[in-house]
């Protein structure tokens, strides 16, 4: 049975921090092959276990020494059926791909977990086209018919959530929530953002959210934003509204660059930890509930043990 899926903890106003940039940090620091940036196909042996493991460790280590809750999310962010097929997955390869990931992160909690240290488990979903480009959409039916499975698959795991990243049009992410109710999970939604503050596809982030909850009668147990470097996005928050409130975790890139410029980038861009752990504290005065950090492209333990340091002090 799933330990938090009815409270989860991280909605009872105590810090909790996730990864940094998986697909990233194994490809440019630890040098592994990721075909379709998919970690999730590390999975399939002993050896890519192993991999995930150690990666997973280093953010046991940073949450328990800062006595924080820490959200352990599966490398399941490309299990989808278009990009698994490209890999050689069908629906059921899939779906084993989905209780493997649940059962490695089972493992790491029931071997580390502390009352301090409560930890949640968490099942990816990405979206069904690339992160940064809405160029393959659909209506919020066929997001929800495609993504059904993956939610289902989780339901029936003992993972404590879904969470879908990455979205770069309302569609997919009403399409989410929908399978999301449907199938009694609990769900959280996060947009990408361009360096205007507004989705790839050019709704602004207030119209996301509020246009979500009302097609889905606010069904999403919250909001987050990652993929965007915060100066990308701290302007839309200028004029305090209600919606803000629905904001409760940021997983940021450390690069300022455009999601063009990181595209066409041979190299990574790691930024500046620290400067990025102030800037998550500065957006602590202006979203009220964010109680979730991480981080996406380009970030590491680095910009995760920073951003610990801001969430503690705020």
């Amino acid at each position: 049975m799933s330990r938090y899926r009815k409270r989860l903890p991280q909605l009872k106003n105590r810090p909790f921090m996730t990864d940094g940039g998986m697909e990233t940090t194994l490809i440019f620091h630890e040098g592994v092959s990721l075909p379709c940036f998919a970690s999730f196909d590390l999975l399939k042996d002993q050896a890519g276990r192993a991999t995930l493991r150690r990666y997973f460790a280093t953010y046991v280590e940073i949450a328990r020494a800062n006595r924080i809750g820490l959200l352990l999310e599966t490398p399941t962010w490309r299990a989808n059926p278009d990009w698994g097929a490209r890999l050689g997955y069908d629906a059921a390869g899939l779906a084993d791909v989905h209780r493997k990931s649940v059962g490695l992160l089972l493992e790491i909690r029931d071997e580390f977990e502390t009352p301090a240290t409560p930890m949640v488990v968490s099942g990816v979903l990405g979206p069904r086209g690339d992160g940064y480009q809405p160029a393959t959409r659909m209506t919020s039916a066929q997001a929800r018919a495609y993504h059904a499975p993956q939610v289902e698959t989780f339901a029936q795991t003992d993972a404590d959530m879904v969470a879908a990243y990455t979205l770069n049009y309302i569609e997919e992410g009403i399409g989410i929530a929908q399978a999301a109710r449907a199938a009694a999970m609990p769900v959280s939604l996060s947009f990408t953002l361009e360096t205007d503050g507004r989705l790839p596809s050019g709704e602004t982030l207030e119209e996301a959210i509020t246009r979500t909850d009302t097609e889905t009668g606010g069904y999403a147990t919250y909001y987050m934003i990652n993929c965007a470097h915060p100066t990308h996005f701290s302007g839309v928050f200028e004029a305090a509204d209600g919606w803000m409130n629905r904001i409760w975790g940021i997983r940021a890139n450390a690069s300022k660059r455009s999601h063009k410029e990181l595209d066409e980038s041979p190299g990574l861009d790691a930024g500046n930890p620290v400067e990025l752990g102030c800037e998550y504290r500065a957006l602590q005065s202006v979203l009220p509930r964010l109680s979730v950090v991480g981080g996406c492209c380009g970030t590491d333990h680095r910009h995760v043990a920073e951003m610990c340091r801001a969430l503690k002090a705020a």
